[in-house]
């Protein structure tokens, strides 16, 4: 699915199930916490934290979707084309950082 249709999913469901969106604070707050879901079980399970007997069935890609989510939310109600932006970023990155990570000797 390409972001525009991703986009546009989340614009018919809100204006079939969620009445309006959320004003854009509200879902700011909303995408902290989603990300604070995903960060919870990224240290739990992969870090060195260990795993609370609640969080081992938590699910992390319902989590990162949920971020998704609200992020294509945000990008709706803020008139951003976010397939238009991702393209452009990738293009930005990928002429900045085409040698870069190459010659990272961290990465190697």
């Amino acid at each position: 699915m390409s972001l525009n249709l991703a986009q546009k999913t989340v614009d018919d469901w809100i204006k079939i199930h969620g009445v309006r969106y959320f004003n854009e604070l509200t879902n700011m707050a909303m995408l902290t916490e989603e990300v604070g879901e995903v960060a919870r079980i990224i240290a739990r399970r992969y870090g060195e934290q260990s795993e609370k007997e609640s969080d081992k069935d938590k699910d992390l890609g319902q989590e990162l979707s949920d971020v998704l989510f609200v992020l294509l939310c945000l990008a709706n109600q803020t008139g951003i084309d976010l397939q238009a932006a991702f393209d452009e970023n990738v293009k930005r990155k990928t002429f900045r950082d085409h040698n870069r990570h190459h010659n990272n000797s961290k990465l190697i």
